[in-house]
């Protein structure tokens, strides 16, 4: 009998948040997510200690998934961050940073967790009501009958990734075909309830980005020598195809002797038993005016020939990925049993061609009302590609949240910045005899709210890593300056546009150097709007992600902050 190993006992650690490899953890992960943040983000490559698959990216959903954290605290930072990705996909390295901020920023106040958190929540309703209201001076209204928006948004979030390695004109291309593609996934004709279509995305690598396109439909992957053998074919009007779509396998493979036991009269071949069963299904095709069959598995090389002679296209080893697409474009009902199945089942479609795409041959479906898209899309290599098919299913994610919520928040630091100085202004004007029943004084109320504002302007000054960053007095907006010019500059020369853009120089503005530090000047009176929302090259986030962004970040942090203990197992 072999020894048993004593359990150990397990793990307990007090305050958490006052030791020293806790601080030094949550440091360095903020550094490393503010590096990574913005246009100008720096690259991280990700791999383990053997080899094997290396990731070089900038966006919080890669670096997150491949990221090995083992501190409970920064388990609990990361898990919340991820699943806020998992819902809008957007947002999450601000998410992570404005928790990491506001964790440390909070600590070095020496105030009890209790009144942070009480004082927190406060502020955060602050934030989120103003964000509701329509006084907002930096939300947005998406109109979907004026494209600027919609590509503005799309482009901002391209942008934000570097490793994407994409020039100017290659971004305004693709922006042009996912907003191109989101379009096609909208339904024409809405009932009750619409339901978006999909994009399904194409992968062609070592091609220009700009050989990427967008085909209504869908594109089906076909060998070589298939591809050459299509043949016309059979339709029911001039427009329209009949087409049955199988998700069972029809390769005439018998019953898996694991799953029970069959009795066999002499003299019977159960391998042709099942081939005439195909072939019955077939003649049921047929005489059912079938132009195409489409299996998500393997055909037996006799009915595809029986089909082809009969002009019925085949498609097999179409995949488990296309039978959603699929039967959502064509209206057909996939098919699980070759024994029995109704015409009821049979789709539609208005055409079926071929297309190459380099090496790639694909059969082309054509559906006749477009709910269901391919977004074929081209990068140089398998790195970029997987950066930009990460970008491009965000920016599609994007817009399917923006046409549930019409909106959308100023970028470049714009938002976070311009908050922060609304809730200096409301919070400095709040009168003494507001503290008279709370449980907190004055100077904690302020104190926290510093600290607060101090955060969101850290999530700001990260788009920054080699540039000074700005705030006007006005409107609280950020403003991008070279580095190496003195304090005393005349900064009117050296700026053009705020950070969302839709702020210019113009103006007789004035700016302060943005540094989030305590004590940072309070504007004297409420930061405006700008009085102009119409320019064409704005830099927007997404209305529901910054908004969940924000809330999961001040929450996650008051749940960390309020940790009295941890207990670990050993075993």
């Amino acid at each position: 009998m072999s020894r048993l190993e004593a359990k150990k006992p397990s793990l307990f650690i007090s305050d958490p948040l006052t030791k020293d490899t806790v601080s030094q953890s949550l440091s360095l992960l903020n550094r490393i997510l503010k590096s990574c943040y913005g246009p100008a983000g720096r690259l991280k490559q990700l791999h383990n200690g053997v080899g094997g698959y290396v990731c070089i990216t900038s966006q919080s959903s890669a670096i997150l998934g491949h990221l090995s954290v083992s501190h409970p605290v920064l388990k609990v930072l990361t898990a919340s961050v991820q699943n806020h990705v998992a819902r809008f996909s957007d947002c999450g390295l601000f998410t992570a940073i404005l928790c990491c901020s506001l964790i440390e920023n909070f600590k070095s106040l020496h105030v009890p967790s209790c009144t942070v958190i009480k004082i927190s929540k406060d502020l955060l309703s602050l934030c989120t009501d103003y964000l509701k209201s329509e006084a907002c001076g930096c939300r947005v209204c998406v109109d979907f009958s004026n494209l600027k928006t919609l590509l503005s948004l799309v482009r901002s979030v391209l942008t934000s990734k570097p490793a994407c390695m994409l020039n100017a004109t290659e971004v305004d291309h693709l922006t042009m075909l996912i907003v191109k593609a989101f379009m096609f996934t909208i339904p024409c004709h809405v009932e009750t309830k619409a339901v978006l279509g999909k994009c399904v995305t194409v992968p062609v690598k070592g091609r220009r980005v700009l050989d990427s396109t967008v085909l209504p439909g869908l594109l089906i992957e076909t060998p070589e020598i298939q591809f050459a053998k299509l043949l016309s074919v059979k339709r029911i009007s001039s427009d329209t195809i009949k087409i049955a779509l199988f998700c069972v396998s029809m390769s005439g493979d018998l019953f898996n002797p694991e799953e029970g036991m069959i009795t066999v009269h002499r003299g019977i071949s159960l391998e042709m038993s099942e081939l005439n069963q195909l072939l019955n299904v077939g003649k049921q095709l047929v005489n059912d005016e079938v132009g195409l069959v489409v299996c998500q598995k393997v055909i037996h090389p006799s009915l595809k020939q029986y089909l082809k002679e009969n002009q019925v296209m085949v498609v097999d080893r179409a995949g488990l990925s296309v039978m959603e697409p699929l039967s959502q474009m064509t209206g057909s009902k996939p098919i699980a049993s070759i024994h029995s199945f109704s015409p009821s089942c049979y789709g539609s479609l208005k055409d079926v061609c071929t297309k190459s795409f380099g090496s790639k041959h694909f059969v082309h479906l054509i559906p006749n009302d477009t709910v269901v898209c391919s977004l074929v899309l081209c990068n140089r290599n398998e790195t970029t590609w997987d950066e930009l098919k990460r970008a491009c299913e965000t920016a599609e994610h994007v817009l399917q949240l923006t046409i549930k919520e019409p909106l959308a928040l100023l970028g470049g630091g714009c938002t976070e910045s311009h908050l922060a100085s609304y809730i200096r202004y409301k919070t400095c004007s709040l009168s003494t005899s507001s503290f008279k029943d709370a449980d907190y004084s004055q100077t904690q109320y302020q104190l926290i709210a510093d600290a607060f504002c101090c955060s969101l302007e850290s999530v700001a000054c990260s788009l920054s890593h080699d540039d000074e960053i700005l705030t006007d007095t006005v409107y609280g907006h950020c403003w991008l300056v070279p580095s190496g010019f003195p304090s005393v500059s005349n900064w009117s020369d050296l700026l053009s546009k705020c950070g969302c853009g839709i702020n210019s120089n113009t103006q007789n503005l004035n700016w302060r150097l943005l540094r989030p530090h305590f004590g940072s000047p309070t504007l004297q009176s409420c930061p405006e709007e700008p009085s102009v929302k119409a320019a064409d090259l704005l830099t927007l986030d997404c209305f529901a992600a910054k908004y969940s962004g924000l809330q999961v970040a001040v929450e996650t942090a008051n749940l960390i902050l309020d940790l009295k203990c941890i207990i670990e197992d050993q075993n």
